[in-house]
């Protein structure tokens, strides 16, 4: 299996570091093919500008319709270029992260924003009256799987279902279902490891441990049960969920998970 491995932490030394190479050293011995995008060590630019589009900037900058008309074109920069060869060239994408402030750090989100362009990432397929795009189970980036392998420095029961800051999984869901499922990737249940800033050696053993099964099993984990867009939950074009899908007493982000 080809993997490509983002890894956004600016600390070689972190526990965030400790993991992206366990992971690059687990999965090249089970015959992965690794790659890894290290965003501080690319000093990546986190920012979109009209620099990224080129000659396909427009004056004002609109930037779904020049990211779209870039990539096109064949406009974006070689950067942007590079990262979305990265992810065609990939069956299987490792996200390797701290959660700050309650989402991915800075640098991340701006590799999103910058390589999930239009025509790439969204604005692909067609519009009609039982069809709106191909986006959230199909896209170009179908037919990949993506993990999440997430440092939080609280205590697990702090993002538990009655913990203070909500259910790790709907921290999570923007992500996973918002970026990942969006452009079509499947996506597993994702790698947490808890207490980041006061693992005892111990401790990381065990995370360490607990890391390369989930890297072992990596082609056989099912993938969360998000409901395709174009399936027939969902009334078109509201894209309201249909009357009675839902199991009784389930709502808000879980509506969109089957099962």
């Amino acid at each position: 299996m080809k993997t490509l491995i983002v890894y956004a932490h600016p600390e070689p030394e972190s526990l965030n570091g400790a993991l992206k190479d366990l992971a690059v050293t687990t999965l090249e011995k089970a015959g992965h093919e690794v790659r890894v995008s290290d965003l501080y060590a690319m000093d990546w630019k986190a920012v979109v500008d009209a620099a990224d589009y080129g000659p396909a900037a427009s004056t004002p900058l609109r930037v779904a319709r020049d990211s779209g008309r870039a990539f096109d074109t064949g406009d974006l920069t070689p950067d942007v270029r590079g990262e979305q060869e990265k992810l065609l060239w990939a069956e299987s994408i490792i996200f390797q992260f701290p959660l700050w402030w309650y989402s991915m750090p800075a640098i991340l989100k701006g590799w999103v924003d910058r390589v999930f362009t239009q025509h790439f990432g969204y604005g692909v397929g067609e519009h009609s009256d039982t069809k709106y795009g191909e986006r959230y189970g199909e896209g170009t980036l179908a037919g990949r799987r993506a993990l999440l392998s997430v440092t939080i420095g609280g205590q697990e029961s702090h993002y538990s279902a009655r913990g203070v800051n909500g259910p790790v999984e709907d921290l999570l869901f923007p992500i996973h279902h918002g970026i990942l499922y969006y452009p079509g990737i499947e996506v597993l249940p994702p790698f947490v490891a808890y207490g980041a800033g006061r693992l005892t050696a111990a401790a990381y053993r065990d995370i360490a441990k607990a890391w390369e099964q989930r890297l072992i099993t990596l082609d056989s984990t099912e993938p969360i049960a998000f409901r395709p867009q174009n399936s027939g939950d969902y009334e078109i074009p509201s894209l309201q969920l249909k009357e009675g899908l839902e199991p009784a007493g389930r709502t808000g982000f879980g509506l969109h998970v089957r099962g």
